[in-house]
């Protein structure tokens, strides 16, 4: 049996007549990349902030490894770092300041602080800019810096609340390094996200969570086994076209993706000749087509449109 990094059950937030979080159970294994998705207001970001004793929940339980956040709110939280959207470390500080200040806050003894800011900040591209002040940094670097500090001390759990929104990218890169880094030597990761391709790439488990109820906890690959109905067929041609209007019984979507149209089926074999016709009624040269089995991003969505 794995140990339990995070349990909550029972988690619920209301704000006046909306509930936007309503009873979550989630149990977030030792060891493991845990994966928080769902689309904008679904109430991630709120499970975060209840998760991390930045508010406290309406009714429910939070354990962090094994401490009962609400009534040992300071012992739990020196097992955490976290790692909102927006940075929030002190502009008026330079890079090398900002660890500092938080290694103490830790509890990190001089030796300990120094150290580590050193290895932080060269891992994360800014050991030339460590004395600078973090308010002539780009975003993407006071971003590096926010992240240095929720890890300076080494927390064997991390939550990342959107961590590379918006940021370009090479900073996104350095950051999914660090955090895959982390993860190697033991550190337990609950991320929430939009980019489904991050989610699939660096979870073991993912969560999905529409209008502040969970409607699937599995792991990537077994959610999209689960609807390895949903097909698509991807065709390129020669020329521009808009088929956002195509219909066909077996095909019940149609989308431009780049260069390319897809469409979404239930049977590639009446779906592809379907869509030779098509193009033979438009004169259209295929220059390619390819099958594809359904991605996390088309389970997701499936999900999330049928939910209550």
């Amino acid at each position: 049996m794995k140990a339990e990094a995070i349990v909550a059950e029972g988690l619920t937030k209301r704000f006046g007549n909306l509930v936007a979080v309503d009873d979550v159970n989630l149990q977030v294994h030792e060891g493991e990349v845990f994966g928080y998705l769902g689309p904008n207001g679904a109430g991630k970001t709120t499970t975060i902030r209840m998760l991390t004793g930045i508010i406290e929940p309406d009714a429910g339980s939070v354990i962090i490894g094994g401490i009962d956040l609400i009534r040992h709110p300071l012992q739990a939280k020196m097992k955490l770092g976290c790692i909102p959207e927006v940075g929030n470390v002190y502009q008026d500080l330079s890079a090398w300041e900002n660890l500092d200040l938080m290694g103490r806050f830790y509890g990190l003894t001089r030796r300990e602080r120094e150290t580590r800011s050193q290895e932080l900040l060269s891992a994360l591209g800014l050991a030339e800019r460590s004395h600078d002040y973090v308010r002539t940094f780009s975003k993407g670097m006071r971003q590096r810096v926010s992240i240095a500090c929720a890890v300076i001390h080494k927390p064997p759990i991390l939550f990342l609340d959107e961590p590379t929104e918006g940021l370009d990218v090479h900073s996104k890169r350095i950051i999914v390094d660090l955090v895959k880094k982390m993860n190697s030597e033991g550190s337990t990761v609950l991320l929430t996200t939009h980019n489904i391709e991050d989610a699939s790439r660096l979870c073991q488990r993912v969560c999905i969570i529409n209008k502040g109820r969970i409607i699937a906890v599995e792991a990537p690959e077994k959610l999209r086994q689960a609807y390895e109905g949903i097909q698509t067929v991807e065709v390129a041609f020669d020329r521009r076209i808009d088929l956002s209007s195509f219909s066909s019984e077996h095909v019940y979507r149609a989308e431009a993706y780049g260069d390319k149209w897809r469409f979404y089926t239930d049977d590639t074999d009446e779906a592809i000749k379907r869509i030779v016709r098509v193009g033979e009624e438009h004169r259209l040269r295929i220059l390619s087509i390819a099958t594809v089995g359904p991605s996390l991003e088309d389970v997701f969505v499936r999900l999330t449109e049928g939910a209550r």
